[in-house]
């Protein structure tokens, strides 16, 4: 098993919150991990027909079965037990409930009615390079990254991307996205899906998302909500505060997973990747996706941005950590060039940062430290 470096955190909060709730994609290795870290406590998956037509028949006998507490898996399949968890866990102070699941609409949704300062909770992505650094799994170049993407699956179960990805878009869209919203057109959702991969790493244009689309603007924007509750994309805010008001506002669209993508715009291999027209962007979600899982594997909400005026100057990556702000260009070229600080030094000008917060992420091997501020190796990420 490939160590998960959200373990330490999910340790550390162990009897301080009677309710741990632990969320992200399908097949993040959710399951894997928390049986590894509650070994002790029983395991009960509400996947199971049999045991969720129990929970759902008397779901207060069913919570009975676990004095000490246990993991409940897929627990927005039964949104009825949380405000009985609430009662037991408001009565035993010693007791011990994770929860798991992949849906963010009713778990927060849940959490917010019943289990507001009861739970703590976390979320787990796909794997970090660094874990799989860690393991001994290393990448000859950022495109077999890019392509093969960071699923649990193709990495301890040896599944190809090429087998992986179109079977997890089927059944995410054949199973999943029936239980979110009762979507009557999946074929019009499927070509919705894969227009949004075609944007990745773009400022997001309702408008035309929904006329390329053929649906209503309030459809794409339903259809978004979807996707994001299911871990499927995220949205990267502009950083506004402080500077002059002429600067874009909409938020640019990610996927949680590059491998994901490749597959939905019909990527079938590293080679591809390689000639790929907008591959610089594919390089850019790779790396923002490292800032993502970095944050929330210590347990820390990820204070994300990218900054963009309307003449088009632009800082990719902006982050925000104890009131400080540090700025990243990401550029796929494996070659260092000074050019690419310009931007940086605009930002630079405006913020009143200094230049050792001035980073570029480039495709190189090398972390090298100029005048004009720091490069930085997709290899030799310092968060």
């Amino acid at each position: 098993m490939i160590y998960r470096e959200l373990s330490k955190i999910l340790n550390e909060v162990r009897g301080k919150f009677p309710v741990i709730t632990l969320t992200g994609p399908r097949q993040s290795g959710k399951t894997t991990l928390v049986k590894s870290v509650f070994n002790d406590l029983p395991y009960v998956s509400l996947e199971d027909i049999d045991v969720r037509n129990n929970a759902l028949r008397d779901p207060k006998a069913f919570l009975s079965n676990f004095p000490n507490g246990a993991v409940l898996d897929e627990i927005q399949r039964t949104p009825e037990l949380f405000s009985y968890l609430q009662g037991i866990v408001d009565d035993k102070q010693h007791i011990q409930f994770v929860l798991t699941g992949w849906q963010n609409f009713q778990l927060l949704q849940g959490i917010t009615q019943s289990l507001a300062g009861r739970t703590m909770l976390l979320k787990l992505l796909p794997f970090s390079l660094s874990e799989l650094v860690k393991a001994g799994i290393d990448f000859n170049n950022y495109e077999d990254a890019i392509f093969k993407g960071l699923f649990p699956g193709i990495y301890d179960r040896k599944i190809k991307p090429q087998f992986f990805y179109p079977s997890y878009i089927g059944t995410y869209i054949e199973k999943d996205v029936r239980q979110i919203k009762n979507i009557e057109n999946l074929n019009s959702f499927t070509r919705f899906l894969q227009l949004c991969a075609g944007r990745t790493g773009q400022i997001l244009n309702m408008n035309s998302l929904a006329v390329d689309a053929g649906i209503s603007t309030n459809t794409a924007k339903s259809w978004l909500s979807v996707l994001e509750a299911s871990y499927i994309i995220y949205f990267l805010q502009p950083f506004y505060r402080n500077f002059n008001k002429r600067i874009v506002k909409s938020p640019k669209i990610y996927f949680y997973d590059t491998g994901l993508v490749c597959s939905l715009i019909g990527i079938e291999n590293e080679l591809q990747v390689k000639n790929y027209h907008s591959k610089g962007a594919l390089f850019e979600n790779l790396m923002i996706n490292e800032f993502m899982k970095n944050r929330l594997n210590n347990g820390l909400t990820p204070r994300l941005y990218f900054w963009q005026n309307k003449t088009k100057q632009e800082v990719d990556l902006i982050v925000e950590q104890g009131g400080n702000l540090t700025a990243y260009e990401i550029k796929s070229s494996m070659t260092m060039n000074n050019q690419y600080f310009s931007n940086l030094k605009y930002w630079q000008n405006l913020s009143g940062e200094s230049t050792d917060k001035l980073n570029v992420i480039f495709g190189g091997d090398t972390n090298y430290k100029t005048a004009d501020g720091n490069y930085i190796s997709w290899k030799n990420l310092i968060f």
